[in-house]
């Protein structure tokens, strides 16, 4: 497996295993596939609900904690000094872990939902900077920050996030922001790999997995690591999941990267940090 070096000096894996939705008996027999198929690299989230089956089968795998890189984030309703130490811990006991390799910020604060939202994130910053001191985290990071909220977070941040998580997929994958963060020394990590599904139908896509002999998945998630974007794709089928990690035989040319770097968007999620529900936190 190729990884990376984080500008913390952590190594992470560029192809990871994503648990989004893969809850209860499911979400352990998901996770103990990948973990004994050679993913590991494991993303969840609070929000999923799922921690605790990650938890489970973390530990079913049988493979040592100290090769797992494990990923959790921070609520965008829990933001804050108090309320992220709060969630730290609950996801920390739910996961059955002594450390949590990678924490994230999920969503950004943003004006519409916070009256002061710098400070909201700067505060939760503090705090993730904090628990990485106390050696409870071992790298942090953001997901889904514009540069608009990293410049903000630069003010006060004395740690410069180790990665960016964003949507990054072919048909919309955010060059610009994924430049910026790159050039500041941060991560670009993506969510959505496969745009919702919608990368089946594109007849590129397909084109390009016929001759390469590979599915449409492999391209896709191909291209995204060919970007030096790490990549962490969710299925809950043993034969998917190892079809998705098996991405190293081959290689795009830059013919075929310019191709789907210009494909007209598709599969967006609609899902941006500054438009989220009109309520306060």
């Amino acid at each position: 497996m190729r990884t990376l070096i984080l500008n913390d000096g952590n190594k992470i894996p560029i192809v990871g295993f994503g648990t989004y939705k893969a809850t209860e008996q499911e979400g352990i027999e998901a996770v103990k596939n990948a973990l004994i198929s050679g993913y590991r690299l494991i993303d969840t989230a609070a929000i999923y609900g799922n921690e605790e089956a990650i938890g489970k089968g973390i530990e079913a795998s049988g493979v040592p904690r100290e090769e797992i890189i494990v990923t959790t984030k921070v609520w965008r309703e829990n933001l804050g000094y108090e309320q992220t130490n709060a969630a730290f811990e609950e996801s920390l006991a739910k996961l059955n872990l002594n450390y949590i390799d990678l924490y994230l910020i999920h969503w950004p604060a943003n004006a519409k939902n916070y009256d002061h939202w710098q400070k909201t994130n700067a505060d939760t910053w503090r705090k993730m900077e904090e628990l990485q001191a106390e050696g409870k985290i071992k790298s942090i990071g953001v997901s889904n920050f514009w540069q608009e909220h990293l410049e903000a977070l630069f003010q006060t941040a004395k740690v410069i996030p180790s990665v960016n998580q964003i949507e990054f997929h072919p048909g919309y994958w955010q060059p610009e922001l994924t430049k910026y963060c790159i050039a500041q020394g941060i991560a670009v990590e993506s969510w959505s790999p496969l745009a919702r599904g919608k990368v089946f139908g594109n007849g590129i896509l397909i084109e390009i997995a016929k001759k390469h002999n590979k599915s449409v998945s492999q391209i896709c998630l191909r291209w995204i690591i060919q970007h030096n974007v790490i990549v962490i794709p969710k299925s809950t089928s043993p034969e998917r999941i190892k079809e998705n990690i098996n991405l190293f035989d081959f290689e795009l040319s830059e013919e075929e990267m310019k191709q789907i770097n210009n494909l007209p968007q598709m599969g967006f999620s609609g899902e941006v940090p500054n438009i989220w529900p009109d309520r306060k936190y």
